[in-house]
């Protein structure tokens, strides 16, 4: 994963530059989300692993493609099959929204909590995370049934255990050590 990361960076980086350049972020995260999406379809992906010409391979991929990626997007797609990196649009993808986020000073928070929070409990959330990041906070919620009571919040590198099934864990390793 590292590894992909590492060899999506500076396409994710040139992509995210032009894109700020000319006031065009949200497009450019909608295109690469697109071309992620294919990348990653069953059919496709072995195809870009495969021995297909560079040129031959970018025709393709831009063919499925379509009015979904503009010039600029297409000539991105041709640069990645000329270099053999197609299979990486994924991570490509995945980073270019993280620079998106740090430009905007957003955070994307995932909330994981034992039954459905309501809208008063999931603003106060979204409030405190703000204060405690300093970013704007967009909140992912799901229901995880097994943690019993509370939230598990993750923001970035920032995990907040607050469920009942945490605390029992915390609690048998201190009464095991």
């Amino acid at each position: 994963m590292a590894e992909l990361t590492t060899i999506a960076r500076p396409y994710a980086k040139a992509a995210f530059d032009y894109a700020v350049e000319q006031s065009a972020v949200e497009s450019w995260a909608e295109m690469l989300e697109f071309a992620a999406l294919v990348a990653n379809h069953k059919e496709v992906a072995p195809t870009l692993k495969g021995s297909l010409a560079p040129q031959k391979l970018a025709e393709f991929f831009n063919g499925i493609c379509g009015d979904q990626l503009n010039a600029h997007g297409q000539n991105l797609i041709k640069v990645m099959a000329e270099n053999g990196r197609l299979e990486v649009l994924p991570a490509v993808a995945e980073l270019f929204v993280e620079f998106r986020n740090a430009w905007a000073k957003e955070v994307e928070a995932e909330v994981v909590s034992a039954t459905e929070l309501s809208q008063e409990k999931l603003e106060q959330i979204s409030k405190q995370l703000e204060q405690r990041l300093a970013r704007k906070v967009k909140l992912n919620c799901s229901i995880d049934a097994s943690l019993v009571a509370g939230v598990i919040i993750k923001a970035g590198d920032l995990v907040i255990d607050g469920s009942v099934r945490g605390k029992l864990s915390r609690l048998t390793d201190d009464l095991l050590s």
